[in-house]
């Protein structure tokens, strides 16, 4: 698991920020399996970033540009994701447990076995979110 100083982790959004406006500089956020209890990552712009198996517990995700990210895996337990931005997101697996997800966008976010208990929704969109597997 790693863990990033707060320098490493401002460089590695500030690189995001540059492949979200052009694909040939910078580089996308690959967060994936890394340690984020606690941090502040509020208002962010993690667009498409790789989050999986991340732990995000406790962390501050509010207002946070989560769109297309991938989540699956992620420990987001008692996270606060007030008004995240999450459509589209894959949260399959992520475990949401006691999560602030109060007005978050989960329009078409892939939820297949998230678990949600003790999750606040409040006002949270939820048209078209997948919370089972197709067949």
């Amino acid at each position: 698991m790693v863990k990033y100083t707060e320098e490493e982790l401002n460089k590695i959004l500030e690189d995001h920020k540059l492949w979200l406006k052009d694909k040939t500089k910078g580089s996308r956020a690959d967060l994936s399996g890394a340690y984020l209890g606690g941090v502040n990552l509020s208002n962010a712009d993690l667009r498409y970033a790789d989050l999986s198996g991340a732990i995000l517990f406790k962390a501050n995700l509010g207002f946070t540009k989560l769109e297309g990210a991938y989540l699956g895996y992620a420990d987001l337990r008692d996270a606060f994701l007030n008004g995240a931005n999450l459509r589209d997101a894959d949260l399959s697996v992520a475990n949401l447990n006691g999560a602030n997800l109060r007005g978050a966008n989960l329009r078409g976010a892939y939820l297949f076995k998230a678990i949600l208990n003790n999750a606040i929704l409040t006002n949270a969109i939820l048209i078209g979110a997948i919370f089972e597997e197709n067949e």
